[in-house]
């Protein structure tokens, strides 16, 4: 799996364009999520991030070994042996782990792929009922300094509407992350006793 126009730059520029603590933070996310999967974990920005607000297990999940390795030697850094780091294709595999399983899934800059939708589906399938779902991507804005191109590069309303039809309730259906991220957070509907 190669999601279109996926290039990364360098680990200093990429991360320069986050703060993961307060994003993750803003979407809730704290030491009662057990379970995080990181769809497309890149350098484990945002994997580590969760690992160490959550102190859970971090499924960090991306199809480039380059990716995974650095993502493996910052967390054997920070001494984060929650860190599973897994080499598999997700989007035509799926992650492999159980149904009802995840507390929080991210989904990071990955919606411009081909199949959008299929993502979600997965994300949702291993939510257990009540799980979030947090998404971010680049702003709508030719003038970001990266991103996909703009004819892939998908609106908020697009996100919103592909997270419904993934079946997921919204939380909050929009945040701003300046300068040059919006985000969403879906939930999975909780389950009626």
């Amino acid at each position: 799996m190669e999601i279109r126009e996926s290039g990364m730059p360098e680990i200093e520029r990429w991360e320069s364009f986050f703060d993961p603590y307060a994003i993750l933070l803003t979407f809730g996310l704290s030491t009662r999520d057990k379970i995080i999967i990181d769809f497309g974990c890149g350098y484990g920005t945002f994997s580590i991030a969760a690992a160490e607000i959550s102190l859970g297990d971090v499924y960090a999940f991306d199809n480039n070994e380059v990716f995974l390795a650095e993502c493996r030697k910052r967390a054997a850094e920070k001494g984060l042996e929650k860190v599973h780091c897994i080499h598999r294709d997700f989007v035509k595999e799926g992650v492999g782990m159980q149904p009802n399983s995840a507390d929080f899934v991210m989904l990071f800059n990955i919606l411009h792929a081909d199949n959008p939708i299929d993502i979600l589906l997965e994300a949702h399938r291993v939510l257990a009922p009540g799980g979030r779902a947090a998404v971010i991507h680049w702003n709508y804005d030719p003038l970001t300094p990266r991103g996909p191109s703009m004819d892939i590069r998908p609106k908020p309303e697009q996100c919103q509407i592909w997270m419904k039809e993934a079946g997921f309730e919204f939380v909050t259906p929009k945040f701003d992350f300046p300068p040059y991220h919006y985000g969403l957070l879906g939930q999975k509907k909780k389950k009626i006793i």
